[in-house]
Parts: structure tokens; C-alpha cells; sequence
């Protein structure tokens, strides 16, 4: 049964603290049919709807003055087809959930990100990835998808449907919420492998001189550049035929908590207070990290805890323009008198199909900016941005940018695809926010 609660005793807010909202009720449905009476009933009173995932988007994206839906009771595997090898998963299951439940079952997804606390419809409707050089997102796994539309109707659409059901599968599976309810994903899955990471530090020089050939030789390369130095933090992560040998369990915690976490937050805090003494903190923990070797099954080897709280900004450009950008951004950092406390990350897609993804028909090279939560970023962001839109670059969905609907117009030759699209499932935008309305128009 659907819980209510009125949002006027309550704000709801993101993980990094810097979106807030008042919704005038938050309900918790807890069957799609549920949530179709919960859109139809939104419609009636003349409120929006807008449903939230862990909030670990930086933008408003989930944000309403409206109806919030809350996740929390849509969770669990619906089904597993080992023929078709796909699994059926209701829209609220947090990521670190579905893949425990698949290594279970001796399955796993290809691909995934850093983080895995979100649940699978956030991480998708905003275009959550990891890196690859083949296998792409967690969107572009989808096969097929269900979601509830501005009218309460539910819609089940797949690349296999017909011509309608094909365009809304284009588009929904990064669908910014701005199209319906998404209510269940159906992604494809493979035999459960095991993975081998390899992290190395490299000077940034060498990372740059040589980026395409340490991306054509690894299945998934990243590298963490610490500005203020001309070091980096590399990761490349390859199949292996095993065996398994998994973080040692006091080298994981020194490494992944204590350095990672514990004394990078204390890092930041001393940043704060005084951010001269960055430059040096940047060179001491640029040099922290050693190199390291392990084999894990996937979800171990992609992702990582992520305790430091932070506001981040990210931006993919095509990947043959990654040097010449990030050569810009370091060149920035040098002159400019910034003090910058985080690393920037680098990763890789391939491009795929979907109508609004960062890689939508283009091989793409991402570039994220952080900042530590409560550090002013509004000077870093603005000047990377100026950097990352010459290069024709296109913001993550969930993260901090300025852009709006006249420049995705230009940035996505599909643009126009989505729009019309939408026009048609909610002509009277009962999926409406501010965030919708500057970037997607009116």
C-alpha cells in the first residue's frame, strides 16, 4: 500500500547538500499500479510529479514543488530469462543491491560506475557510466523498460516493439524523468567474471602522449589527475581468466578507507581552512597511492566507497579532443590562482544510440571536476565549463552545468527526436521542473 506524507513537515535534499525541496506531498507507492494512481491523482489536484532516487544527482533534476515518489518499496529482482540472459529489476533497487543479487546468481553486467549506492532508475535516467572502450553505460545495457506515463497508463517498451515503442526506448532510457515513471528495467547480463586492476601512478605528460594506446590495449582505463602537480593515478581494469585475489582486507581498509577516505576528508577540511597549503596537500597525496594489483568479480573492481562529500561538474567530449582539454584545464589550474583539492577524473565511452547520452553518436572521453562540500566552486566550474563547451562538450545530466535547451540543440543531433517525443507523452508536462524547463524548453 502507498504511504503519504506531506512535504510542508520536510525538505527533501541531495547527497551533496546544494539541492533542496518542499514538495507539497511525498508518496511511496509501492506497485506500478501504485504509482499510475499516484500520477493520475497529481493530475486531478494540478501538482507535478517528479521521482527521486538516493539523490546523489548534483543537479534539480529529481527536485518538485509538487508530488515526490519516493522509491522506496519498488525494489527487487522481478525476474531472471538465463535464455535471453536479461533480469527484470523494479526501478527503486539501489545499484549495490542488484549486484550482489546477480554475483549471486554467477551473473553480472557488463559495465558500471564508481559508485553503486543509486538506485538502477536514477543511475540510468541521468546517464550514470563507468569506463570502457567497448561496453558503455549502465543505460545502454538496458533492453527494455516500463514506465508510467503523464496519463497513468503504463508503457512497456523495447528495441523489438513497434514504431512508437522503439522511439520511447530511444529516449527513455536517459529520460531525465521528463517522459514518465520509470517503474521496472530489464538489462542485459552476462556469466558472472572476474576482473583484474591494475593501479599505477604516471605523470600526466606520459597519460596524455600515450592516452590512445593505453585505451585501445585495456577493456576500461581511467586515470585521476591531482592538479597543482603533473602526477596521475591510473586504473585499468581487464578481464581474467583468475584466479580470484581480492584486496587483502588490511591493505583494502588502509588504502580504500583510511587514505581514500579518512585522511583525504581531513585533507579537505585543512583545504578549507586554508586553501594556500592545497598546492603541497596535492603533492603529498598524489604520491600516497602505491601501485597495486588485484582480481575481483566486477562490481569489486568498478567500484569504491565514496565517503568525502563533494559537488562535481563533468563533461564529455569526443575523444580525440581529451588531451588538447585536459591540457587547457591544467594550463587553467597553473595561472589562475585556483586552489583545487580534488582529483579530476577521466573516463571513456563508445558511442551509442540513445537519443540524449553524453555519447549519443560519438566515441567520448569524460572529464569530471570536484569540489569539497561547503568550498566555493562557482569560479572553478564557470572556467572549466568555458574549457569543456569549445570542445563541444556535453553535461553529465545529474551534474553542475549552466546550459540550457538552445544549447542541447546544438550539442545532440537528436535533440529535436526527444522533444517531439515528450510533446506527445506530456503535452500538459505533469513531469515538469525548473530543471526540465531550462534545459529541454518549455
Amino acid at each position: 500500500m502507498s504511504t503519504t506524507t506531506s512535504g510542508r513537515n520536510g525538505t527533501w535534499r541531495n547527497w551533496a547538500g546544494n539541492v533542496s525541496a518542499r514538495p507539497a506531498r511525498q508518496v511511496t507507492p509501492a506497485s506500478v499500479e501504485e504509482v499510475a494512481a499516484e500520477v493520475r491523482r497529481a493530475a486531478e489536484d494540478g501538482l507535478t510529479v517528479k521521482a527521486v532516487g538516493t539523490g546523489h544527482s548534483f543537479t534539480s533534476v529529481a527536485a518538485t514543488d509538487g508530488v515526490l515518489i519516493a522509491p522506496d518499496l519498488l525494489t527487487g529482482i522481478r525476474a531472471i530469462d538465463r535464455e535471453a540472459m536479461t533480469v527484470t529489476v523494479a526501478a527503486g533497487t539501489p545499484l549495490r543491491r542488484l549486484n550482489m543479487a546477480l554475483a549471486r546468481e554467477g551473473l553480472s553486467l557488463a559495465n558500471m560506475g564508481d559508485i553503486m549506492e543509486q538506485t538502477v532508475s536514477g543511475a540510468t535516467s541521468t546517464g550514470t557510466h563507468g569506463t570502457g572502450r567497448e561496453s558503455a553505460s549502465i543505460a545502454a545495457q538496458i533492453k527494455a523498460l516500463e514506465l508510467v506515463t503523464a496519463d497513468g497508463s503504463v508503457l512497456t517498451c523495447s528495441a523489438t516493439g513497434t514504431e512508437e515503442e522503439r522511439a520511447v526506448f530511444a529516449a527513455a532510457r536517459i529520460g531525465l524523468g521528463a517522459l514518465g515513471v520509470v517503474t521496472a528495467i530489464t538489462f542485459a547480463v552476462e556469466p558472472l567474471f572476474l576482473l583484474t586492476a591494475r593501479e599505477e601512478p604516471m605523470p600526466l605528460a606520459r597519460v596524455l602522449a600515450e592516452f590512445d594506446q593505453l585505451w585501445a590495449e585495456n577493456e576500461h582505463f581511467e586515470f585521476y589527475w591531482f592538479p597543482h602537480t603533473g602526477n596521475t593515478n591510473t586504473k585499468r581494469n581487464n578481464r581474467s581468466a583468475g584466479p580470484e585475489r581480492p584486496v587483502g582486507q588490511l591493505a583494502g581498509w588502509f588504502e580504500d578507507e583510511f587514505l581514500s577516505n579518512g585522511v583525504f576528508q581531513v585533507a579537505q577540511w585543512v583545504g578549507r581552512a586554508a586553501p594556500t597549503i592545497i598546492p603541497a596537500i596535492a603533492r603529498i597525496s598524489s604520491r600516497a597511492l602505491s601501485a597495486r594489483t588485484y582480481t575481483d568479480v566486477p562490481y569489486k573492481v568498478f567500484t569504491s566507497p565514496r565517503r568525502v562529500r563533494f559537488v562535481e561538474m563533468e563533461y564529455a567530449v569526443p575523444r580525440a579532443a581529451l588531451a588538447e582539454t585536459l591540457r587547457e584545464l591544467k594550463a587553467l589550474v597553473d595561472r589562475s590562482g585556483l586552489r583545487v583539492s580534488f582529483p579530476v577524473e577521466v573516463r571513456t565511452a563508445p558511442a551509442d544510440d540513445i537519443t540524449l547520452s553524453t555519447a549519443s553518436g560519438r566515441d567520448s572521453a569524460y572529464i569530471a571536476v570536484h569540489m569539497f562540500r561547503g568550498t566555493p566552486y562557482q569560479a572553478y566550474f564557470t572556467a572549466a565549463e568555458r574549457i569543456f563547451t569549445a570542445h563541444e562538450g556535453r553535461p553529465h545530466w545529474g551534474k553542475v552545468h549552466t546550459r540550457d535547451a538552445a544549447y542541447f540543440a546544438e550539442a545532440y543531433p537528436r535533440f529535436g527526436e526527444f522533444t517531439a517525443l515528450r510533446n506527445r507523452l506530456d503535452p500538459e508536462r505533469v513531469f515538469q521542473n525548473d530543471y526540465l524547463r531550462r534545459v529541454l524548453g518549455s
